[in-house]
């Protein structure tokens, strides 16, 4: 099969540190390839793939200082998928839907995966325009908000298996990961690792929207519990691998509908559990007293710190390898693929991947 993965031009694919969309299209695109299709990579020219890569811009938008407006580079990106369009079996876009007028008069199947929040006075107008677009949700609860659009299937992300090594033999600090957002609570996970008396590590990319947020709110909790926190800024590369793995359990106190959460499949990649608040995704992607615990506030929280000991780390691992693979991830979105070129939908109402509790 023909596919082409048209990536978000902000970060590189994969990118260095944040940039989930990013990952995931990196993972999916490798895992087509050794699947053996031919895969096309619309993406930053730094990308690194197995696939034939089709450069837009020199590097990620957010770290071009040159660059103000990264609308302008979408756009380019648009046009060059509809110039290649005639290569394709299918067109995956993992973008903003800037597309979608040009994707009505592409020469070839197309499907869009949603990776963000939907907002029915937002999205509702936009998808009702073009209710035929194919859409894959990243979880359930993502959909929820606009049920009635053309879902094909619920597909949760995934990682290679080989990314991520379990360790059996933590270090004792709390880790937070991802951005400094007020959605994510920072502040939360910097009060529970206080209370709790275990050392947090936090490392977190500050956007220039929230810059204002980390300077008032967050720097000064940094510095008032310098005994407790450990403020490393963004990390990426095998260093954020090895925060991840020798976590004794990573904080995720969200207070936003999360549509997934790739940072918790990537602890449970590495043994290491996760306590999170139970908002949108998290209670399709963690399994309670298994992989982590889910709570509902920050007793609740500083309390399953201290249960930590009766998580099996190899068992967080097993469950990865059950439910969250690269290779499971490609194969459910094939059989997307396969059912559009058919002219057919590959609507199944809900999540394929498998649970496992216990």
């Amino acid at each position: 099969m023909r596919i082409a993965q048209v990536a978000p031009l902000y970060e590189s694919v994969p990118p260095y540190g944040y940039g989930a969309t990013e990952r995931v299209v990196h993972y999916l695109t490798e895992a087509l390839v050794a699947l053996g299709h031919h895969v096309t990579l619309f993406a930053t020219a730094d990308s690194t793939t197995s696939a034939e890569l089709v450069p837009i811009c020199e590097r990620g938008l957010w770290r071009d200082a040159a660059v103000w407006d990264t609308l302008t580079h979408h756009v380019r990106e648009v046009e060059a998928v509809v110039q290649r369009a005639g290569r394709f079996g299918v067109v995956h876009f993992h973008t903003d839907p800037l597309y979608f007028p040009s994707a009505r008069r592409l020469p070839c199947a197309h499907v869009t995966t949603l990776h963000g929040r939907l907002l029915p006075a937002d999205h509702g107008p936009l998808l009702r325009e073009f209710s035929e677009a194919p859409l894959v949700s990243i979880s359930n609860c993502q959909r929820e908000p606009i049920a009635w659009a053309n879902w094909q299937a619920t597909i949760h992300h995934g990682l290679p298996e080989e990314a991520f090594g379990l360790c059996e033999d933590p270090e004792d600090y709390l880790l937070f990961l991802g951005r400094m957002m007020p959605e994510k609570r920072p502040d939360l996970a910097i009060d529970i690792a206080r209370r709790a008396g275990v050392r947090l590590k936090m490392a977190a990319k500050v956007h220039p929207g929230e810059k204002q947020y980390f300077e008032e709110r967050i720097a000064p909790l940094i510095e008032a519990n310098r005994d407790t926190v450990d403020y490393l800024g963004e990390v990426g590369g095998q260093a954020r691998i090895e925060l991840l793995s020798k976590a004794r359990a990573l904080v995720f106190p969200i207070q936003w509908p999360e549509p997934f959460g790739m940072v918790m499949i990537e602890a449970m990649a590495c043994g290491t559990p996760t306590i999170a608040f139970g908002c949108g995704a998290v209670p399709e992607v963690l399994d309670d007293g298994v992989t982590g615990y889910i709570v509902d506030d920050a007793d609740a929280a500083v309390d399953a710190i201290a249960r930590l000991g009766a998580i099996d780390r190899r068992r967080c691992r097993t469950v990865f390898e059950t439910r969250f693979t690269s290779m499971r991830m490609a194969l459910e979105y094939v059989d997307v693929y396969e059912a559009l070129l058919e002219g057919g939908s590959a609507r199944d109402g809900g999540v394929r991947a498998l649970s496992v509790r216990g």
